[in-house]
């Protein structure tokens, strides 16, 4: 029996994470065709309302369902389906209380909104997304219901679709609007209604597989239900500080949103060009994305493993965990800030067609790794059982990002707001692992390995370097902007830099035999030196 749940909970944590993985792929990349059809401004009015929407995802994602599969799964555990079952109806009830009061925030005080964002036009935007927080309760008591009972499947089936539909909306719409002619404000609008569309076909889902319960669940009555408060406590403080400590991102592009485009605008800026700069840098967001997910990718699957073994004791199997898991986000997350900062101005071209803003984003993707680092360690830290120290760290990072545009905006522009996110992810990168280092009592790093890892990204980056100059020499073509010659530089120089980089990590026997013998097929990884095989 205890094989089995073993075996289901394992199967679960996959799911999730694949769910978890596809979702933040779409998340990241829908963005690239949506500047190419709405450009800049389109772009910038897109981003400004974005990450109200992002709040309400990470509340019906991770914060609020998180804490209510908990509380689930402890009453089926001593085998009271029925006390489950309240849990259920007060979170719902109590939860709709919270996404109607937002609903009703955003919607009635969308013009307030807006002008303190600098923008009275993005009032229509703002009522579009407020839809978004009646879908929420829906969304995380269904979610945080069948995670308790450890069926994962309704939550990555939803969650997928939700982000498949509404990217598919967001291109489509904005497709039809601006071939129509419609002012950027409207395809914005229509954009942003991708987001309620998603989460009401993620609704539907979640009811289907849910019809057979929901009688049960809701013919209870409130007063009926012991420890009312305490539910309603926990659900509320903890999913909160769930929500905040996956906020990294969000947070940041909800500073830029209040302050980046009202600041250039009090610098002398003229309203255009200051949401053109603003979505010149937007451009940045889906770089600093994948290049996150591509480092967080094949460590955050550790968390959970890391989470049973707390549950075992096993401190010794948990140490070892997190040490991988901290090798793999500094290996990848090196990889791709150095790589891209390299390649810059081809990938802005070939994504974004043509080379605006490349400083901009070569400073911006620095922080790929403190990113990296950030997410790695305030999962790792939530999965040992601590999730109100990463919540107070990342508003420490958004404090640090707020005070660093103020001060850096009036002097070197849009480029301060980049300098600003780079301190703030270091921040809140150097807090978190800080907290860890405490909380394990042991080194997370191996200083050998961190030195050379820095050697195996300085020989990628002088690879990187020494091709493109070649590249640009005898294909004159990407000067001027050509889109395919700059895609084919971008392609080229990546795969050249990630052979080199590949070569110098297993020659420098960065990870053992053992850390990569579960991928490598066979037991022998040719590029290994024989003194690390066994």
């Amino acid at each position: 029996m205890e094989t089995k749940k073993y075996q289901a909970f394992w199967q679960g944590a996959i799911i999730l994470t694949l769910a978890s993985l596809i979702m933040k792929v779409l998340s990241a990349f829908y963005r690239i065709p949506y500047q190419n059809i709405a450009g800049d401004i389109g772009f910038y009015i897109y981003q400004q309302v974005y990450p109200v929407y992002g709040i309400c995802l990470v509340l019906a994602t991770y914060g609020f369902p998180v804490v209510i599969s908990k509380l689930v799964a402890s009453r089926l555990e001593k085998g009271n389906e029925q006390e489950a079952n309240g849990i259920i109806f007060i979170s719902f009830w109590f939860l709709m209380m919270i996404g109607s009061g937002l609903f009703f925030v955003f919607f009635f005080g969308s013009h307030a909104i807006a002008v303190f964002m600098g923008d009275e036009k993005l009032d229509k935007l703002l009522k579009v997304v407020s839809f978004s927080f009646l879908l929420m309760p829906f969304l995380s008591v269904a979610r945080g219901y069948f995670q308790g009972f450890g069926n994962m499947t309704p939550t990555a089936v939803s969650q997928v679709i939700e982000q498949t539909i509404r990217v598919a909306v967001i291109v489509l719409l904005s497709l039809l609007l601006v071939a129509a002619g419609f002012d950027s404000y409207t395809v914005g609008a229509g954009a942003m209604s991708g987001s309620v569309v998603g989460g009401a076909i993620s609704v539907m889902i979640l009811l289907y597989f849910l019809r057979n319960k929901i009688k049960e669940i809701f013919a209870q009555t409130w007063s009926a239900i012991p420890d009312k408060s305490l539910i309603i406590k926990l659900v509320f403080w903890q999913g909160i500080m769930i929500c905040v400590s996956n906020l990294v991102l969000i947070l940041i592009q909800l500073v830029d949103s209040i302050s980046l485009y009202s600041l250039l605008v009090a610098t002398g800026e003229t309203g255009t060009k200051a949401k053109i700069i603003k979505g010149v840098y937007d451009r940045g967001i889906p770089l600093i994305q994948l290049g996150t997910v591509a480092a967080t990718s094949f460590a955050l699957p550790l968390v959970p493993l890391i989470s049973g073994a707390r549950v075992r004791g096993d401190y010794v199997f948990i140490q070892k965990k997190i040490q991988f898991a901290m090798k793999l986000t500094l290996v990848i997350g090196l990889a791709a800030t150095g790589g891209l900062v390299c390649i810059i101005r081809p990938v802005n071209i070939m994504l974004f067609q043509n080379s605006d803003g490349s400083d901009l984003l070569a400073v911006l993707a620095i922080s790929i790794i403190f990113s990296a680092f950030s997410i790695t360690t305030s999962t790792v830290l939530q999965g040992l059982g601590n999730t109100t120290l990463p919540a107070f760290f990342v508003l420490i990072g958004a404090i640090v990002k707020y005070i660093g545009n103020r001060i850096l905006i009036p002097d070197i522009g849009a480029l301060g707001a980049a300098a600003a996110t780079v301190l703030a992810l270091f921040c809140i990168a150097f807090l978190n692992i800080a907290a860890l280092r405490r909380k394990m009592h042991q080194p997370l790093f191996n200083w050998r390995n961190i030195g050379n890892v820095i050697f195996s990204c300085i020989g990628m980056i002088l690879c990187v370097t020494i091709y493109t100059y070649l590249f640009e020499h005898l294909l004159t073509g990407v000067h001027s902007g050509h889109r395919g010659a700059a895609s084919l530089e971008a392609l080229t120089a990546a795969a050249s830099g990630g052979v080199m980089y590949i070569f110098l990590i297993f020659k420098l026997q960065i990870f053992t035999e053992e850390e990569i013998g579960i991928v490598w097929k066979g037991g022998k990884v040719p590029l290994l030196p024989r003194s690390n095989r066994p």
